[in-house]
């Protein structure tokens, strides 16, 4: 069993190995890098291509490691128990079970994506250390102990916000996937826009990289802006000779709001294209 891609998914030699790697360990494959490289793909498309069931944590600011194994719903006990309601006497009515549960619960091994984990507490990812070591947790409420009946694939994102933990990177397999290289893009959009015209993607790589080659760009575009930047001009029917002919002096691409995401960004590039204009002119 092991991970060769798919074909919605264009993964590099170093990306595979990475993956096979961490399922042959039995370890959290951490994935690293820039917004839009897809990390968030990669643990749907390692669900496909094994044929695993794929469960999907998504972390924000305020999630906590427990509500990943269950949460106690103290106050809906309460209210019942006002009410007089049976279930009342069963503490077990009121645990919800977290994504881990869930994991550890299946039938068979799942993948289990835990996205962006960088955007929690930096104490979250320590309070997952014993449960993703042993594969075991004890709930307290109903003094049951939750083991895994088959060790979850485990894929961790973070866009690298905040520092993890020294202690929980010793337990992962790290892999930080580098923004691709032309060739590699060129890929990328052919698996997502195959009837595109070669001439047209060709154009746009090289306006998208020149984009990116702009110093002190606040945000830099990323590969799933390219693909969503193609279908509009796509949809649009813009020829290939707007891009190839363009005129630096006017700097910013058409239909620029899919790869240029804030008014700083525009700015500089219309600041670029001032000075163009103005060492033209002498």
């Amino acid at each position: 069993m092991e991970f060769t891609g798919t074909e919605r998914y264009v993964a590099t030699d170093e990306l595979r190995l990475a993956v096979n790697a961490a399922v042959r360990l039995q370890r959290p494959l951490l994935i690293k890098g820039e917004p839009g490289t897809g990390k968030t793909m990669l643990a749907e498309e390692v669900a496909d291509a094994l044929g695993k069931p794929l469960l999907q944590w998504h972390i924000k600011s305020t999630t906590k490691a427990q509500q990943g194994l269950y949460e106690y719903d103290a106050v809906s006990r309460l209210r019942d128990s006002q009410l007089g309601d049976d279930k009342v006497h069963n503490i077990a009515n009121y645990i919800e079970p977290g994504k881990l549960w869930d994991a550890f619960d299946a039938d068979e091994q799942v993948v289990l994506l835990i996205d962006e984990i960088d955007k929690a507490d930096i104490e979250f990812p320590n309070d997952l250390l014993v449960e993703l070591d042993r594969m075991e947790f004890f709930v307290y409420e109903t003094g049951q102990t939750v083991k895994a009946k088959h060790r979850p694939i485990i894929i961790i994102t973070s866009n690298n916000e905040k520092e993890l933990p020294d202690a929980f990177l010793r337990r992962c397999f790290f892999h930080f996937i580098n923004f691709p290289d032309r060739e590699t893009m060129k890929q990328i959009v052919d698996v997502h826009h195959p009837n595109a015209q070669k001439e047209l993607v060709q154009e746009a790589l090289e306006v998208f990289f020149d984009v990116r080659s702009v110093p002190g760009l606040k945000k830099k575009p990323s590969t799933s802006e390219l693909i969503d930047w193609l279908k509009l001009l796509m949809a649009d029917d813009i020829p290939d000779e707007i891009l190839k002919n363009r005129d630096n002096s006017k700097a910013i691409p058409p239909l620029y709001g899919a790869l240029v995401k804030n008014e700083q960004d525009v700015q500089l590039l219309e600041r670029l294209a001032f000075m163009h204009r103005r060492e033209q002119r002498r």
